[in-house]
């Protein structure tokens, strides 16, 4: 599907560059083969944690991928200011199949992909039962998420699972490190593609422990399978799984807004954050969503919020309404305080979208598992100062989701699910899927291209 020339070097540099508390000891003269490189639990759990330093970084989950899902869901809330043109095509929704954004999260995805199944084809080098099962759903946690969104972007929407024979992406289970582990594979069907998720993610939830520091544990499974079976329609399981990481009382909301946001370290509602620091990880929501005085980019920002996107609040004490700032000494567009620190850690899970989707799914199904949905929607409100509703409908859990959840890549998917269109693209328009990049396929001519590229 690739020529993969990079991952070999990547790889080699993956091992020796990973942080120096993970460092591993190779012989300077010694150049690194596949006899030295997994014969140890060291070496192995070293390769898991360059997949984790992949996946942060900015073609991925250190910023881009949620860039486009919010520039993709845009009807002009936001403007984009920038002068880069692959960007400004998600904006438009006129995508070229060799914009560079959407090749690097097609490779990049695969990387991720490609050293989760190096560190599941390595297993047998760990004697210790618990350190095994650690690694194991680590890197199948990885897997599932970095396939989920890969599905997501390029692959039509499957709610209630409607779309489980369409093409989805190719599914590659067994590790490339040689140029003859190549393969030229087609692409998967949907519905392969979430059974492949679902069973990692629930093989994960079995394996992990309780706790994970910042890396990957049961709840951080158990989230994620939330989100996948609310995206499909699956209100059932997403109710009960949000509601087992709500009831875990490992996590709580913080008690100021603003210490929900560019933290160095997770903070209390952190399920889970993708880790950024000098060495590892990237954030580039704030370089296209920050003030140039802030680290952004000169566009000041390069994705502004128009007063369009204000219309959501119902509430002008609502802490979320005023969480924006204008740069006055240099005349900058409005944006968002969410991303003004370039070192900060990117949240991925917060407590808060649990709330939301025990709430959604108990609404559709007429059930009050945990909390009622006024109760979980009033939790997140009042976080916020906003005033706490007496009933709730529908109408008012999404909105609640939009206020809450705004720039952190959830609009394209939620509008996606509910079926709701984009200005005057309906849901499923051909163009707020991504095209499958043209030098995959000028590399794998089994690739098929999606409908409208």
């Amino acid at each position: 599907m690739k020529t993969y020339i990079k991952i070999i070097l990547f790889f080699t540099l993956t091992i020796i560059n990973v942080s120096c508390e993970n460092r591993l000891d190779i012989d300077p003269d010694q150049s690194l083969t596949t006899d030295d490189a997994f014969d140890t639990p060291e070496k192995v759990a070293n390769i898991l944690i360059g997949a984790y330093a992949q996946a942060g970084q900015a073609a991925s989950y250190g910023g881009q991928l949620y860039t486009i899902a919010e520039l993709l869901a845009n009807d002009q809330e936001l403007k984009w200011n920038g002068t880069f043109s692959d960007p400004g095509e998600f904006n438009t929704k006129v995508i070229n199949t060799n914009n560079t954004f959407v090749a690097n999260l097609w490779l990049n995805g695969y990387d991720i992909s490609n050293q989760a199944n190096i560190v599941l084809d390595n297993l047998d080098v760990f004697e210790n039962l618990d350190s095994k099962n650690s690694v194991e759903g680590q890197a199948k946690f990885l897997r599932a998420v970095t396939y989920f969104d890969l599905l997501r972007f390029f692959s039509k929407h499957n709610n209630n699972r409607i779309n489980d024979g369409e093409l989805g992406v190719p599914i590659i289970r067994t590790p490339v490190i040689q140029y003859e582990d190549i393969t030229y594979p087609s692409r998967n069907t949907i519905g392969e593609v979430y059974d492949f998720i679902i069973n990692d993610l629930e093989d994960a939830i079995v394996l992990l422990p309780e706790t994970n520091g910042v890396f990957a544990s049961v709840n951080v499974a158990k989230s994620l399978l939330a989100r996948i079976h609310l995206q499909i329609g699956n209100y059932e399981e997403a109710r009960d799984l949000s509601n087992e990481v709500i009831q875990s009382g490992q996590f709580a909301l913080t008690e100021a807004l603003d210490d929900a946001y560019n933290n160095d370290d997770n903070s209390t509602e952190d399920i889970f954050a993708w880790q950024v620091t000098d060495s590892d990880g990237a954030n580039s929501m704030n370089t296209f969503w920050a003030t140039d005085r802030f680290g952004g980019r000169p566009g000041n920002p390069d994705i502004s919020i128009e007063n369009a996107f204000f219309g959501i609040f119902d509430d002008f004490n609502d802490l979320r309404a005023g969480y924006f700032y204008v740069d006055s000494e240099t005349g900058s567009g409005i944006a968002s305080y969410k991303w003004i620190f370039g070192n900060s850690n990117i949240p991925f899970i917060r407590l808060p979208e649990m709330h939301l989707i025990r709430a959604e799914s108990n609404f559709v199904l007429g059930t009050m598992v945990g909390a009622n949905p006024t109760s979980d929607i009033n939790t997140v409100r009042t976080r916020s100062n906003a005033l706490a509703l007496t009933d709730v409908t529908y109408v008012d859990i999404i909105l609640e989701r939009l206020r809450e959840l705004s720039f952190e890549g959830h609009k394209l998917h939620d509008f996606k699910r509910l079926e709701v269109s984009v200005g005057p693209l309906p849901f499923d328009d051909n163009r707020l899927v991504l095209p499958i990049p043209q030098r995959e396929r000028n590399v794998n001519p089994n690739l098929e291209q999606n409908d409208g590229y």
